[in-house]
């Protein structure tokens, strides 16, 4: 029987009241790095919304694994704000989960003020710095903050815990045989190169409990010659299925610093881009800026057919995500197996869409698939097309600074 996508389901030990998960977004609203009322607000639209479970995003493991400075990062200060964002969410009737991870080789580590890691030694364009190849001792002390991290998200009273296997991300990057060249027992095979994202599964799955659902955002394909490819990513499906310690996984591909758009697929917004970088920068952007950022067609579900062959290869339960907008291609991903469906864009242009949806009162959102939204992550994230300003954010520290 087809499950209704409305109705109430289990994640692991948790019951969400839909299958409508609202994707990790860099929200941009952080400025000191701890939760402000402009974050709360953010996540309170999409709940009031009808959103069954909604995800916080980006929270750092640690200071150097942050994208950049204007970034949450756990540790005990962030605490109490975490508190009230889990609060808000749940005085709505939704759940909260929190996305926690290393950005690694995407991290800007001249911004961050703190050197970064990779799994071998490779440049970093944003930075125009070199990254230093991370250490046997590097590993067991990330893995000891993501177990930290994930015991703090717990506290913080989050239902949920998404560990970012995906992007070129840190965990994503050692999957990657394009960027992970060891030689020693964390490269080479897929085995190999997976041996290092399931370590840390296994202490977040540890640091969260028994009753935090774990979810994994996996890459199906990096979108670049010589990364994951969707055979290797199965193999590493069925690793963490294996492992026993993941109530879900989220499938998604790209890379954020070598193929963003692949992600996202529709207009590339190269221009906006632009403006956000220093003058010194654009210049170099605008003549490589195609290649960074080539414009792949929308779809709607693009990322379905590979999905779909990792379905066929698992059996834990999975999320579609990848431009869903209609009411239709949510009863598919229903008839398909998906376990649930998770939207971004769309939610962004209609907080209240679920409830639109559920309602009858639209089969489709609104969104355009510009991603303009996209270059607004460093002016507080939005549909540049309903709220073309950018926001302010007031902190103690820092009260009325726009982004």
């Amino acid at each position: 029987m087809t499950p209704d996508p409305f109705a109430p389901a289990e994640l692991g030990p948790i019951t969400l009241r839909n299958r409508i998960i609202k994707a990790a977004t860099f929200e941009g609203v952080v400025p000191d790095g701890l939760v402000t009322d402009e974050l709360i607000d953010y996540h309170r639209r999409v709940v009031e919304g009808g959103v069954g479970l909604s995800t916080v995003a980006y929270l750092a493991v640690s200071a150097e694994g942050r994208t950049h400075a204007e970034c949450i990062w756990l540790r005990d200060e962030a605490v109490p704000g975490l508190t009230r964002l889990a609060d808000a969410i749940h005085d709505h009737g939704a759940a909260a989960s929190a996305q926690i991870g290393h950005a690694g080789p995407v991290a800007n580590s001249r911004s961050n003020g703190s050197p970064s890691i990779a799994p071998s030694k490779q440049f970093n364009p944003l930075a125009l710095r070199m990254i230093r190849a991370a250490t046997t001792t590097d590993l067991t002390r990330v893995t000891r903050a993501y177990e930290r991290g994930a015991a703090m998200i717990a506290k913080s009273g989050f239902d949920a815990i998404e560990v970012h296997l995906g992007h070129n991300y840190l965990l994503s990057a050692f999957l990657s045989r394009r960027l992970n060249k060891r030689t020693d027992g964390w490269g080479g095979s897929i085995e190999s190169r997976a041996r290092f994202p399931r370590q840390v599964v296994r202490a977040v799955r540890a640091g969260a409990g028994a009753d935090v659902a774990v979810t994994v955002k996996l890459n199906m394909d990096d979108g670049l010659p010589g990364g994951l490819k969707l055979d290797e990513s199965i193999e590493v499906a069925q690793m963490l299925e294996a492992d026993g310690v993941v109530d879900a996984l989220a499938l998604t591909g790209g890379s954020s610093f070598g193929n963003p758009m692949y992600l996202f697929r529709g207009d590339a917004p190269r221009d906006e881009f632009a403006a956000t970088l220093p003058a010194w920068a654009r210049l170099g952007f605008k003549l490589g800026g195609e290649k960074l950022m080539p414009e792949y067609p929308f779809e709607e579900a693009f990322f379905r057919p590979m999905a779909l062959e990792v379905m066929a290869a698992v059996d834990i339960p999975l999320i579609l995500l990848g431009g869903i907008n209609r009411r239709d291609t949510i009863d598919q991903a229903m008839r398909d197996g998906f376990a649930f469906v998770a939207m971004a864009r769309a939610l962004l242009r209609e907080p209240d869409l679920v409830h639109k949806l559920q309602a009858g009162d639209q089969d489709e959102g609104l969104c355009i698939h510009c991603n303009r939204c996209m270059p607004t992550i460093y002016s507080g994230t939005r549909c540049v097309i309903i709220d073309p300003d950018p926001i302010v954010v007031s902190t103690p520290s820092r009260s009325g600074r726009v982004l």
